[in-house]
């Protein structure tokens, strides 16, 4: 590692490296770390122990925007852009490292797990059946056939559990999943109208930033907003509102629930899913897993926990 100059003021940024158990990695793996400066110049790029402690120059100016990135053996790489730091502090970064062909470990969530643990997702789940059997035999299935499609319910509903409308929280609002238009990056549901008006709301208060060119990316759509809390893996709320229908006596309407990989393009990067964002695969719930758990560290919040861990 570069020593910076006598000169210089410096910062200090930790870095620790965590498995997708949302564990630390074992303290043996070696992992190596790359440092680079606003400037993209390296300044560290060696193997380490999971923890470490880098010393860098403070310049009082753009070259304060750090980029940090680990990789090991058998995992995919991860990265975090920018690190901003402040001269005599320490900056903390967490990054979290998958096994390459990550799979998904659902034991946490087995039905009656779940339905201790996550009552209200087990409400969302069931809605609809009638029939407490049907609806566990219904999970059952997606969890075997289309692991992808419930990893990306739970990214989704935890995080909504953690959006604090003016009243409740987002997750209070849906009344049932429209099990025909579930994929692995979204899902659509029908929704108590008054989710429009609380999203609305809340992005009067700051909490959300209308999208643009709704109907042209989702058609029929009438309103879209999206959270601006995080710079990566944001909740984002499509509205169709002309699409009604009756359950249990109650009007709803037709509300569409996916997320953004990141706020700002130019701004924010876990560098290897920014190629899938830009040729338009379809998001992979686990990099949206990573991103959501990084960026809520990162934000120093609550844990991103939802129930389920990556292998």
């Amino acid at each position: 590692m570069a020593t910076p100059d006598a000169g210089l003021k410096t910062a200090a940024i930790h870095i620790q490296v965590f498995s997708g158990a949302r564990t630390p990695m074992p303290a043996e793996t070696q992992v190596l770390f790359t440092v680079m400066d606003g400037y993209q110049k390296i300044l560290l790029r060696d193997y380490y122990r999971s923890s470490l402690l880098v010393q860098v120059p403070f310049h009082g100016n753009f070259g304060d925007n750090y980029t940090v990135v680990a990789w090991a053996e058998g995992y995919e790489q991860a990265g975090f852009t920018p690190v901003s730091v402040t001269p005599g502090t320490q900056t903390q970064v967490s990054l979290m490292l998958l096994c390459k062909d990550a799979s998904f470990d659902f034991k946490r969530a087995e039905w009656n797990a779940l339905a201790a643990s996550h009552p209200d997702y087990v409400r969302i789940l069931s809605a609809g059946t009638g029939d407490p059997e049907a609806a566990r035999t219904r999970y059952m299935k997606l969890i075997e056939d289309r692991p992808a499609v419930l990893a990306c319910f739970f990214n989704l509903v935890t995080a909504m559990a953690d959006i604090h409308l003016p009243a409740g929280t987002p997750n209070d609002y849906l009344k049932q999943l429209n099990w025909e238009q579930m994929d692995q990056d979204r899902f659509l549901a029908w929704s108590d109208p008054m989710l429009v008006s609380q999203v609305a709301q809340a992005a009067g208060q700051g909490m959300f930033a209308p999208s643009v060119g709704t109907a042209l990316f989702h058609p029929g759509a009438t309103r879209s907003w999206k959270e601006v809390q995080f710079g990566e893996a944001s909740v984002k709320f499509t509205f169709h509102e002309a699409d009604t229908t009756m359950i249990d006596g109650k009007p709803c309407v037709k509300v569409e629930v996916g997320v953004d990989y990141f706020k700002d393009l130019q701004a924010h990067a876990l560098v290897e899913v920014i190629a899938n964002t830009l040729t338009g695969s379809l998001t992979d719930p686990r990099d949206v897993y990573r991103l959501r758990w990084t960026a809520a560290r990162r934000a120093g919040v609550p844990d991103f926990d939802p129930p389920y861990l990556l292998d």
